[in-house]
Parts: C-alpha cells; structure tokens; sequence
C-alpha cells in the first residue's frame, strides 16, 4: 500500500464532520466499529443500498449482519486492524432482503485514541465496496460461455451429419473457391472419378473434360458466378467414355463465395435397386433422427420422413401429404410466412427457432433449416427440423413416446409461441380423446356402453370417432 508522504501538511486539520464526508465518500458503505465488534454509526455512498434497508444494521455485532460462512472473514479483518496490519480486501456477502446474497469487499482500518498519533482504542473504519455489477457480469459472462460451448457442439455434430453425407455420396461432388476456381474439397467419388491429378493443387477442373465439354463447363461456371443460378450441362471427360450431367450452384460461407458442383453419370449401366447414391440419399433421410419435409412454395406438404411424423403425432404420411406445415409448425399465420419469404429471397434459412405442435397437444422447441429449389419441374422447399427439447429443457414422456402437458408450469411454456384459442383447443381435444379411449377400454369397445358413459347420443360418439381416427368404425357399424 502507498500512503501519503506527508499527511499533515496536505490534509491539514480536518474537522470531525470533514472526515466523515470523506470517509461517506470513499466507499459505497462505510462502518464504525467498536471494540466488541458492533456496528455504532454507517453512512452509505450508494443510495441503492440506503433505499434497501441496510440501515438497520446499525447497533448490532458486525458478525450477525453476514452470512456464516462470512462470520471468520470479518474476525479476521478486525483482528489485522487492530494489529496495524496492511489493508486487505475481503469479500463478504450479507443477507439480502429480497432472498439473493448482497456481495461486499471489505477493508478496514484501526482508530487511534486522541485523534493523530494516539494508541488504537479498538474503533475501526471499514470500507465496503458494493460487488453486485461485478457478479452480474461475471453471470453473464458464464452464461455467454455456456451459450458459446452449446453452438459449438451443435455446429460440430452438424459438420459430422453432412461430413458423412458427404463422405458415401457415390455422386462425383467438389467444392470450388468462386474466385479462383481452386479445388478446396472433393468426396472419394469425385477422386475415383478424376483420377490422382484432381489432387494436385494447380489441378483445373475444366481441363478434365474433351473440347466440347471444357467450353461447356468454363460456361457453366462462369454463368453460375455471375447470376447465382444453379444450372447444369451434358459432358464427357477427355480420357473416359460415358457422358456426364454437370450441375453447379454457388453459396457464401462467412465472406467468402463458393461453387458446389455436382457429377453424375448418365449413361452408366443401371445400378441395382437400393445401391445408387440417390437410393442411398433418400434411405439415409427418411431414416434420419431429424424430421424432414419437402413443400410447395406455399407450404403444402409434398412428403416427409418418419422423424416428422413422429413430432406431428401422425400415424401416416397420407394425413400429412397436401396439408400446409403451418398447421403443425411454430406460431398460427406467423412463423410459416417468416420462413416462406426468406427462402424466397435467399434461398436458405438457418437454425430458425420455433415449435412444432402435435396433433395431440404436444409441443417439442425445434430449430429449423431450409433450402428453397427453384429449378427443375417442380419448385419445391426442404426443411430439416431438429428437436432441441432436451438442450433447453427436460420434458415428460408418457405413453409409447406421446408427449401430455402434467403440469401448469408445461402449459405456461407454450404462451407465447402458440395462440391461446390453439392451446385451450388442444388441451381440449387431449382430454377428450383421452376420456373416449378410458371408456371403450372400461367398455371392452363396446360403443353403446361407452356413449352411455360419456352422457353422449351414439351419433355423437361416432362423430367423435371418426374426428380422432380411433377404432375400426366400419366393422363396429356392422356390429351393430
């Protein structure tokens, strides 16, 4: 610690009231100890902790106003002032009002009797200094941190998932620097296909070609790069037979532009059933753990895998082919336009955060990726919705896997991301479909007796039937 070198003569006199003021002034609260350890006179530089109540510590032991594992701190800290030992900070916390611990670093120096070079009477000033601003950030930081490592490992299990596409893709796939045309990346495919010179590194692609198809390639490439256009062309190698199906897009990475190019053999002899990369692509999603739909350009649901079906309740794709996504995706009228517009004006969308609603009244946190495919006979858009449930928050499972709200606090987390007319519909519907099945299992799916039950006409039974799909309705109508 450096003290002044000369006190007297810069401080001078300094009135009891002064130095008060200067003390007040030094710390966001200041204490007079007495010998026993009470608290006899505080002033606080900080109004937030005058307007809490902290007042009230005057004429109580300094020891009963922190917390226990404080208690030896503050021992220690009049034990050294006393001893005219040098200042030390220590951090103290005191119970707060509202329930959270008040953070406090302390320092205290001892009194001396008679004012300037009197012995210590056992009086000490302390200085606190208010760490609440510190904890908070250090909160955030940490809570920045284990944001961070989350997309990190998030990112890194994506990169594994489309690497080992990538990977078994028997379709020739390079991706090329925009610029500069420099192969950044081929699959073992596309070196089968071009042989050990596509990895030497002033290896242009172009040059594989015959004249025709290196005239047809450089314009392909340099029509992609200018207008940002998949488009495709027919072409053969120089020193292969077979013509190939050439096709290019461009996308950004960060700042920088890159060419995706795709080769694929057209007059190859036909491949078994099963065995084609194309074959291997669609077995690889619709076995996928994530949910994938392809859509129309207004949402209309084309196909989808099992994993969707699964997060939408349904039993077949037949209930979801030519339904919009909206009625099972994120908020009414809202999110479904939010993703339809972006993908037509970018052409993609990442990691949309959303949910997706059952048909039975379950809701699953997912994150959404989507591609817009302009070209071909048939636009279409591709979504690939992730489940991110477990990341955010334990759920319960009931059942074979269908998902029940149990508790208020499950049903207050869909306020907010659902309308409320949809969550009292289906909290609703839940019920009721599940009172109808409790009865035709009491029952032994006998509907007569069930309806009775329910206090409902047969007709209305079987309108009810039929709305939630449950039974064999034909044969009971027979049976009856």
């Amino acid at each position: 610690m450096r003290e002044f070198e000369s006190p007297e003569r810069s401080l001078g006199d300094l009135s009891a009231d002064i130095a008060g003021k200067l003390i007040a002034a030094a710390a966001d609260v200041a204490l007079i100890i007495d010998a026993d350890g009470v608290i006899r006179d505080l002033a606080f530089g900080s109004e937030d902790l005058l307007r809490e109540g902290y007042y009230d510590w005057l004429g109580k032991p300094w020891a009963d106003t922190v917390t226990v594992e404080s208690r030896p701190k503050v021992e220690a800290l009049l034990r050294d002032s006393r001893a005219n030992s040098i200042p030390r900070w220590r951090h103290i916390n005191h119970p707060s009002i509202d329930g959270a611990d008040l953070p406090l670093s302390y320092s205290a120096i001892a009194l001396p009797e008679g004012g300037r070079g009197g012995k210590a009477v056992g009086r000490s000033v302390v200085f606190g200094r208010d760490l609440r601003a510190d904890a908070a950030m250090q909160q955030r930081l940490v809570g920045a941190q284990q944001a961070m490592e989350r997309d990190y490992w998030r990112l890194r299990h994506m990169e594994t998932r489309y690497r080992s596409l990538f990977q078994v893709a028997s379709e020739a796939v390079l991706i090329f620097d925009a610029a500069s045309l420099k192969l950044e990346e081929g699959n073992p495919a596309a070196t089968a296909l071009f042989g050990p010179a596509s990895l030497r590194p002033n290896w242009q692609f172009a040059d594989a070609f015959d004249m025709a198809g290196n005239a047809a390639v450089q314009t392909l490439l340099t029509g992609v790069r200018a207008t940002g256009r998949a488009d495709e062309v027919k072409a053969r190698l120089a020193d292969k037979p077979g013509e190939l199906m050439v096709a290019a897009s461009l996308f950004r990475q960060e700042k920088s532009t890159h060419l995706l190019v795709r080769v694929a053999e057209l007059d190859s002899a036909p491949k078994s059933k099963g065995t084609s990369g194309q074959d291997m692509l669609l077995k690889l999603v619709e076995s996928a753990p994530d949910a994938f739909v392809v859509t129309d350009l207004d949402g209309r649901i084309f196909t989808a895998n099992h994993a969707f079906l699964d997060l939408a309740q349904l039993a077949t794709e037949e209930l979801a082919r030519g339904e919009s996504l909206e009625r099972w995706l994120g908020r009414t009228g809202v999110d479904l336009n939010v993703l339809v517009t972006n993908l037509r004006q970018r052409g993609a969308v990442r990691l949309f955060a959303t949910v997706m609603r059952g048909e039975y009244g379950a809701s699953t946190d997912v994150e959404i990726s989507g591609v817009a495919v302009t070209s071909g006979e048939q636009p279409c858009l591709g979504f690939t919705i992730r489940d991110v449930s477990r990341r955010l928050a334990s759920e319960v499972r009931t059942g074979a896997g269908r998902e029940m709200p149990r508790s208020v606090g499950q049903m207050t987390e869909l306020v907010g991301r659902v309308p409320l007319k949809d969550i009292v519909r289906d909290t609703t519907d839940l019920i009721e479909q599940l009172c109808i099945e409790a009865a035709l299992e009491l029952t032994r799916d006998n509907r007569a007796s069930a309806a009775e039950m329910l206090g409902l006409s047969r007709q209305s039974l079987y309108v009810k039937l039929r709305r939630f799909n449950l039974g064999d309705l034909a044969a009971q109508s027979d049976g009856d």
